[in-house]
This record gives structure tokens, sequence and C-alpha cells, in this order.
């Protein structure tokens, strides 16, 4: 990538700076000067400033990152009580904005999902918070911010909210639509890939982080262990497909009972849909969507995979054949602008059953199908670790060659991506991001080595 578009994205990252009483806290999520597309982007996401923060620290600006992680934290206490509920300790907020007050004064205000679109609290905040100060600590060297009491509190509230017994018997979490990237429904609800990998993040991250301070944290962090590995087990199992398995669940008996049962999910084998079929190559295979009782959603979610590789959940020979499935389904998953959230979209009657006739999420748009540059540095991380620099740089170059000349636009439409998002916002700030991280990661950040694994 030509200086100057790296320079670009580094002045629209610097512009997006929030600042509270004085000091960095974190980035906007857009800077459009013309018709944002939503009042709540000029807040900090905090899913939205991963890449920002991979950025400052390669860069050594490790002071932002560490204001943003401790002001993350001073929220999750606050506006907790909703019409008779109370958000469980733990939860932390999807976005915060700094409010100034009469007299000049700033207030931090966060948003624990009452205004977002569909007022689903976060799931995946808590988590990206506690993978982000696992990266922070093993970079910079500095436990004197995990070690706090507050923030030892913090991951503990966390830990036991995931870990908490529920009607569910798998070790997967139980989750709502619209509680993570895809924060509309969409028919993810019950054990989504993306959620269930950002799960296995925090598990392996807590083990360097918690520090037990009695037998009841030596007993949570050893069910964290235990969750740890029937997580790993199950996702292994149960979310792979690949053509072996494809004909295992076609020619699956249903309605089998006892601990011997082959098909222990009770999944119908008129289920399958024909698009697989036909579209899974021999040599690849993928982590499906989504698993649960006589239900698998055989959807390519991208992050979820490239998460799933990027934190180990996925086997080294499933990590191969997930990048092998990106290679030869190319212009299904990348695209003309890297890179497709999930495939296929809903169209239909489905579309109208699982989004409820959502107008932003019609076929092939927004995060129904469309692409999205913000999952360009997963993509890169993923396939690095993997081996395949090759396809790294492929889609980085493609990426290169529009991002500016599109002005940071949030998301591509259509099957390829090749129609600017008709709602997308410009200026988006992990457009940009995405961008200066792979770029990063190519030269060789150690960044890239410092994810729980």
């Amino acid at each position: 990538m030509s200086e100057e578009r790296l320079a670009s994205a580094y002045r629209l990252l610097e512009d997006s700076v929030l600042y509270y009483r004085g000091q960095p806290v974190g980035t906007r999520a857009a800077l459009d000067p013309k018709a944002p597309a939503a009042e709540n982007y000029e807040e900090c996401f905090v899913r939205d400033f991963v890449p920002s923060a991979l950025v400052f620290l390669h860069d050594g600006r490790t002071d932002i990152e560490r204001n943003f992680l401790e002001v993350v934290e001073s929220l999750r206490t606050r506006e907790r009580s909703r019409a008779g509920h109370e958000i469980q300790p733990g939860v932390m907020p999807a976005s915060f904005r700094i409010d100034t007050d009469e007299s000049g004064e700033e207030h931090l205000l966060a948003d624990f999902g009452e205004r977002a679109i569909g007022r689903v609290a976060p799931v995946d905040s808590m988590m990206w918070w506690t993978v982000l100060l696992y990266i922070y600590t093993r970079h910079t060297g500095d436990r004197e911010l995990a070690r706090r009491p507050d923030v030892q509190s913090s991951m503990r509230q966390i830990l036991h909210l995931c870990l908490k017994d529920t009607f569910e018997v798998s070790p997967g979490l139980l989750v709502p639509d619209g509680c993570s990237m895809i924060d509309r429904r969409l028919g993810i609800y019950g054990h989504p890939l993306e959620i269930q990998a950002l799960f296995y993040g925090v598990l392996r991250s807590v083990h360097e982080l918690i520090e037990p301070r009695g037998p009841e944290d030596e007993a949570l962090l050893e069910s964290a262990t235990t969750r740890e590995q029937a997580l790993r087990n199950y996702v292994r199992l149960f979310y792979w497909l690949d053509l072996r398995r494809l004909n295992e669940i076609h020619r699956y008996s249903t309605e089998e009972f006892g601990s011997e049962s082959v098909n222990m999910l009770n999944i119908y084998p008129e289920s399958i849909p024909d698009w697989v079929v036909d579209w899974l190559p021999e040599e690849a295979g993928y982590l499906v969507g989504n698993t649960g009782p006589s239900r698998m959603d055989f959807r390519f979610f991208s992050l979820g995979n490239l998460l799933a590789i990027l934190f180990g959940l996925a086997t080294d020979e499933q990590a191969e054949r997930t990048v092998r499935l990106f290679e030869a389904r190319w212009g299904d998953l990348v695209g003309a602008v890297p890179l497709k959230i999930c495939f296929p979209a809903m169209e239909g009657l489905e579309w109208q059953v699982q989004t409820g006739s959502d107008p932003k999420n019609v076929a092939w748009s927004y995060q129904n199908g469309g692409n999205w540059p913000a999952l360009l540095w997963a993509f890169v991380a993923a396939t690095l670790k993997s081996g395949r620099g090759d396809l790294a740089e492929r889609a980085y170059q493609q990426a290169a060659d529009k991002l500016e000349n599109d002005h940071w636009a949030e998301y591509y439409d259509g099957r390829a991506g090749r129609l600017i998002g008709r709602r997308a916002n410009f200026n988006q700030v992990w457009t940009a991001t995405a961008l200066i991280v792979s770029h990063q990661f190519l030269e060789g950040s150690e960044i890239l080595y410092l994810f729980p694994r």
C-alpha cells in the first residue's frame, strides 16, 4: 500500500480519538461529515475499538489502550437496573460517550443496550475487553492494571457470569440475537460461533490474569479449565463440517436415545440446505454458524471461523481446511472488497421470518451477506497464522486498492460486495484501522502472536 493511503488511514484514526478530561480514552466509530448513519456512531464502541487498540499498541502508544480498559471497567457498575431486573455484574457496555454539563464538567455515559437497535445488552464487549487486557499485559509487561482490585473483581464477575449454571447442558454460552457484531436479528440466537470463539478466548486469558485469593478463586479457575476443554472438544466435533461429516448427517438416524447415540443433537437430514452440498469443496471445511437441539445453522460466518483459528479453538487441520475454503470460494467469501460477514444471504420467506423483514438486512446487504472491511485484520491474522501469507497479501491488496477511494465505507452490498452499502457510513474508523493492522501484521508485528491461544 502506498504511504499516502496509509497516512490517510492514520489521519482518520487520529481525528477519531476521544478525550476525557484531557486523556485519550478511545476512538469514535465514524466521522462522517455529511450524514451520520446513527447518532451513536459518535461514541466509542468496545468491539470497534479492537483494531484501533492493536494499532496503538504496535505504535507504542500504550497509554490509550490502558485508559480505554480503565474507562470501560469503571462503567461496568453503572445503570444496571432496567424495569424491575438488573443487568448481571460483569456485563460491560456496548459503547460510551462523553457528555458535558452546563458547568463544563465532562461525564461518561455508557450504553448497555438500552439505546441500541433491539435493546439487547452486549455479550461480546466483556469478552473483547478481557482479550484486550490480556494482549496489553503481554505486550507491555505491565501487570499493575490487571492486579488492581477493581479489575480483578471485574474478571471474576465476567467468569462467574459465563460459567453460571443454567438449564443448558451444552458447554457453549447461550445468548440472544443481537448480542455481538451481528447486532440485529439474524437468526443467530442460541450458541453462535462468534460468541463461542470469544468465550474460548476469555477462558484462555483468565489463567494469566486472575490471581487467586483463596479456595473460591482456585475453584473458579478450575471450573474455567474444565469448561475450556469441554468447549474446545464440543466445537471441534459438533460445529465442524466437511464432506465426510456432511455424508454422516445425510445418513443420520433420528430420535436416538441414550449415551451411545450418534446423532446426539437429533439433527434431521432434511435440514441440510441444497446450496451447501455442491458448494463445499472436498478438500475444505468450516465451523458452522450455530448448533443446538435439532438445529444446525449451515451458514458460514467469517468472524467466528477466523477467531477460532486465531485463538486455537479450531484444530490445525481444521484451520488449514477453513483457509482452503476461503481460497476455493474466494468470490463468495472475500469478493471485491474483503470480507463477507456471512454466506449465503437469507432471502424471501426465510428473510422475513428470521429478520422480521428488516429492510437494512435485505439479501446481500449489511449483516445479511454484506462485505465488511473491518474483518480484514482477522482474516490477515488467521491466514498468516495458518502459513498462508499469500492469501493474506491478496486480500490486503484488494482492500488497499479500494478503501481510501471509497472514503473508508462501513460495508458493501451485493453478492460480490461491489456496491458501497446503501446505508453505509463513510469515514468508518474500524475500516481504516483494519487496513493499518493488516499492514502491521504483514510487516511482522509481534502483536499477531499475543492473542490468547
